[in-house]
């Protein structure tokens, strides 16, 4: 369970659950195929209203042998606990799903979301660490 500011207790799947209603609705608002950047803004905005706590473009490192060779920036943290990353392609795929599971090692949490807004029907897959 994550509790937010607010005091909420969302389990990952109420996010996760939450996460999809407001992609859906992102969808139904702005149509499908732009770029992925309007999604994640209007994603942000939509959790705003619903309350649902979130952090945007946060920074992990990347370590090597304890050294850091990079960082990760994902689009979405989403009550503290769902890596959330925003797709513009045809379909998700094995690559994508491998680099969820990348992302859910640098950031150490266990729940991934891919959103999908290229067609108009959402496309969507959890993953779980």
């Amino acid at each position: 369970m994550n509790t937010d500011k607010h005091g909420f207790n969302l389990s990952e799947g109420e996010l996760t659950h939450a996460l999809i209603g407001g992609s859906f609705e992102v969808l139904n608002e702005i149509g499908h195929g732009l770029h992925e950047k309007p999604y994640e803004n209007a994603l942000v905005v939509e959790l705003g209203l619903r309350k649902i706590p979130f952090h945007q473009q946060s920074r992990y490192p990347v370590l090597y042998k304890g050294v850091q060779v990079s960082e990760f920036v994902p689009d979405l943290i989403v009550g503290s606990s769902v890596v959330v990353d925003i797709k513009v392609i045809d379909r998700i795929t094995d690559q994508e799903r491998g680099q969820m599971l990348n992302y859910l090692r640098i950031t150490k949490l266990r729940v991934g979301l891919i959103i999908n807004f290229h067609k108009p029907k959402l496309e969507w897959e959890r993953i779980v660490l």
